[in-house]
C-alpha cells in the first residue's frame, strides 16, 4: 500500500478551483518531486498532504488514514510522523541551533534531557552542522539555515520527510551540496521525501519520480527519464524554459507605439 494515496482531489478558493481532481500514489522510500511554475497549485498539494487544510472534495491517504476526514487524534498521530522544512527554514533566531531542533522533541517526547541532547547533536552531525549547535540562526549561512530546518524536521525520526523550496536562494555549489545530503537521507533512514522545487538540475538529480502540475492537475507523472523525453506541450516549455508570450491587446499596442514615437522624436 503507498504512504500516501491522493484521491480525487478538489480544492478551491472563493469558487476558484485551485487542485482539479488530482489522485496520485507514493510510495515507501522513494522520492517524490512536485514541479510546476508559480500558482500551479505545488504549496496547495502539499498543505492538503500535511492536513493543514481540508479539500472540498476528494480524499488524502497518509499511513492509511484519511486525514481529510479524520479525528483530531489521528490528525496528530500522522503528522508526528512527517517531518516538514519550510522553504524560508522558519528557524526561531532567539534560540541556538540546537534548542531549534530539541524544541519538538521537547514538546511531543518525554525523553530525559541528556537523551534529548544526544539525539540532537545526532541529528545535527547527520546534517553537517554538530560543531554549530551553540549558533544562532542569524550567525549561519543561508545553506546552514536550511540544514538547520532539516535537522528540526529529522527531529522525530519521521517515515515521510517534506521539503518545500531546499535549493531556493542558493548557490549552485551549496545547493548540489544539499541535493547530495537528501539523497543520503533517503538513503540511510528510508525515509519517503516530498519536496517541491522549480530547480531543474536539483529535481532531476534527487527524484525517483516528479509530478508535473500544470493550472492545478497533473499533466505528466513518471521517472525522470520518462519526463525528460516527455512531449508535453506545457512539460517542454517548463524544462526548456520557454517563456509564455506576452497578450498584446490593443490598449497595450497602442501604449507601445506611443513609447517608440516618443523614443524616436528624442533620438
Amino acid at each position: 500500500m503507498p504512504i500516501i494515496s491522493i484521491r480525487d482531489l478538489v480544492v478551491e478558493y472563493d469558487g476558484h478551483r485551485v487542485l482539479d481532481n488530482l489522485s496520485l500514489d507514493i510510495e515507501h522510500g522513494e522520492t517524490m518531486v512536485l514541479l510546476g511554475g508559480s500558482g500551479s497549485g505545488k504549496s496547495t498539494l502539499l498543505r492538503q498532504i500535511l492536513g493543514l487544510e481540508r479539500p472540498k472534495s476528494g480524499s488524502v491517504f497518509v499511513k492509511g488514514i484519511d486525514i481529510a476526514h479524520c479525528s483530531a487524534a489521528e490528525l496528530k498521530k500522522v503528522r508526528r510522523s512527517i517531518g516538514v522544512a519550510f522553504q524560508s527554514a522558519a528557524l526561531f533566531n532567539s534560540l541556538s541551533v540546537e534548542d531549534n531542533v530539541a524544541l519538538t522533541l521537547r514538546e511531543h517526547t518525554r525523553l530525559a534531557p541528556s537523551i534529548i541532547e544526544l539525539m540532537v547533536w545526532m541529528k545535527l552531525a547527520v546534517v553537517g552542522l554538530a560543531d554549530f549547535g551553540k549558533f544562532h540562526p542569524q550567525e549561519l549561512s543561508g545553506g546552514m539555515k536550511k540544514r538547520a530546518a532539516v535537522a528540526r524536521a529529522l527531529a522525530l525520526s519521521p517515515e515521510i520527510l517534506v521539503l518545500d523550496e531546499p535549493s531556493a536562494g542558493l548557490d549552485p555549489i551549496v545547493a548540489a551540496e544539499l541535493d547530495e545530503l537528501i539523497v543520503l537521507l533517503k538513503d540511510v533512514f528510508q525515509v519517503t521525501v516530498i519536496v517541491v522545487t522549480h530547480e531543474m538540475p536539483s529535481a532531476f538529480r534527487i527524484a525517483d519520480r516528479i509530478a508535473m502540475l500544470y493550472k492545478g492537475r497533473f499533466r505528466s507523472v513518471g521517472s525522470k527519464d520518462e519526463i525528460k523525453a516527455s512531449q508535453d506541450p506545457r512539460v517542454r516549455q517548463f524544462l526548456d524554459r520557454i517563456p509564455d508570450k506576452i497578450a498584446q491587446t490593443p490598449a497595450v499596442t497602442a501604449y507601445l507605439e506611443k513609447y517608440l514615437q516618443a523614443q524616436e522624436a528624442q533620438a
